[in-house]
């Protein structure tokens, strides 16, 4: 009998873009579209130097392009660096059954290999969907509880995806693509104590898992070996990172793997902070602008979350009113719904040094309170709601149960490439965003990955 790797090793190694549906196509490319623009918006803001700057330290050069880097770097560091550059502003997408963000991992894996092997576009996206639908699957097989154990799925699932990826591009066969994902079991790391403080380490767990699964690959082709049951087996991923009492099928995630295909039900985030609070968020927002209230209005708004969130985005409370830094920002719900009763709007500019100290947007955030409830679609979204009373004894109610975003209330491809332009333009001029947009978009068209080099110039000079 094969094992879960293996047969995730064979659909991997095995899959071309003929075999992909051409909405799973299309989807896979806007979503590196937009975690593309979401890497070029960091970059520009200058969320997060220390993965540029550290990688640069080094004095290393190679053929893979990586966010502000003029010269090369080799495959695995412009992973890791554009990895952990698409991520750190958190606007990137994320799989609400896996809990994982995705493109942030397999993206600038993909990229960054397929530079190197001098693939094209077509072998690029392919490989891309391979990853996704590996890191995915792994993700869906614990749903929430490598997030309750402490544990970051985005490093702990993606580091798969990435392998996955890898291998393709380099065109290892299903034995040695095993091994590779056997290799990146013990590798597969990422903690979530960064809720603790605030600080950065989130940002880093896309870029570790990127450049951990093209270093997995590198050893297996070269002889290195990794179990094969480096999933399910006795000290295998499940049992050492979640315990024997977990509740694991990844066997039924594979049943039907190349014919259910999971890379369109990733979710676009219209909001630059953790997905657990978007529901709530646009609740809030949803009342208020079909009510046709004012802030002024308002005499105590309390959101609705589910069991899941309360840790990510609600507690510890005295944290999450009054932000430590722009990250922790990022995963607090009454600041956010606080940004937009003050401001009217909640964007990149939301999550700044200079914002968190808003002592008015502080001050509404310490009256909003937080309620609990078992809401149906957790576990395959990320829902919320918001109740306000007024002060003439209303009480309005609005509830998400799949938050803006999520293919079953979802952004419009429009809405995503807007997105990207906005965000692209921060670091890019007109002309060259426009380029960009058309080579993503045609992809499987490219003959090879020239167009990355706009990626290497990218400016910080925000003021475009």
């Amino acid at each position: 009998m094969t094992t879960p790797a293996q047969r995730l090793a064979s659909f991997s190694a095995s899959l071309s873009l003929a075999d992909v549906p051409a909405d799973v196509a299309d989807a896979a490319k806007l979503h590196l579209l937009d975690v593309l623009g979401c890497g070029l918006a960091a970059h520009a803001l200058d969320t997060f130097p220390a993965a540029r700057e550290a990688l640069a330290e080094e004095g290393g050069a190679g053929p893979a392009t990586a966010i502000g880097v003029p010269n090369g770097l080799t495959a695995r560091d412009a992973a890791f660096v554009n990895g952990a550059a698409c991520h750190s502003l958190d606007f990137d997408d994320t799989h609400p059954g896996a809990v994982a963000h995705i493109s942030t991992v397999v993206a600038p894996t993909a990229l960054a290999v397929g530079e190197q092997v001098s693939a094209t576009g077509e072998e690029v996206l392919a490989s891309i969907v391979a990853g996704n639908e590996v890191a995915i699957r792994i993700g869906m097989a614990s749903g929430e509880a490598f997030h309750a154990k402490g544990f970051h799925p985005t490093a702990i699932a993606g580091i798969f995806g990435a392998a996955a990826a890898a291998a393709r591009l380099r065109g290892l066969d299903a034995e040695t693509t095993v091994q590779s994902l056997g290799i990146a079991g013990s590798l597969a790391s990422g903690i979530l104590e960064f809720l603790g403080d605030g600080s950065s380490t989130k940002r880093l767990h896309a870029g570790m898992a990127a450049s951990g699964g093209v270093t997995a690959v590198a050893l297996a082709a070269h002889g290195a070996t990794g179990p094969r049951t480096v999933l399910e087996g006795r000290f295998g991923l499940y049992r050492a990172h979640l315990g024997d009492e977990a509740q694991i099928d990844i066997d039924a995630q594979l049943a039907d793997l190349g014919a259910r295909w999971e890379t369109p039900r990733i979710a676009f985030k219209p909001y630059p902070a953790c997905h657990y609070l978007h529901a709530s968020l646009d609740a809030t927002i949803q009342a208020m602008t079909e009510e046709g209230l004012e802030p002024g209005d308002v005499a105590e708004l309390v959101v609705v979350s589910p069991p899941a969130g309360v840790s990510m985005v609600l507690e510890p409370a005295a944290n999450k009113a009054r932000p430590r830094s722009e990250y922790e920002a990022k995963f607090s719900l009454p600041y956010s719904v606080a940004t937009y009763l003050t401001h009217g709007r909640v964007d990149v500019s939301s999550y700044t040094d200079e914002a968190i100290g808003d002592e008015d947007v502080l001050a509404v955030a310490g009256t909003i309170r937080y309620e609990v409830a078992d809401f149906a679609t957790a576990g395959r979204a990320f829902p919320g709601g918001a109740r306000i009373r007024t002060k003439d004894g209303r009480e309005i109610e609005r509830t998400l149960l799949y938050q803006r975003g999520d293919p079953e209330n979802p952004m419009t491809a429009d809405e995503v490439v807007d997105k990207f332009q906005t965000n692209a333009a921060l670091a890019l001029p007109t002309d060259e965003v426009a380029a960009l947009r058309g080579a993503v978009l045609g992809l499987e068209q490219q003959d090879d990955l020239g167009f990355l080099g706009a990626l290497a110039v990218a400016s910080r000079e925000v003021t475009r």
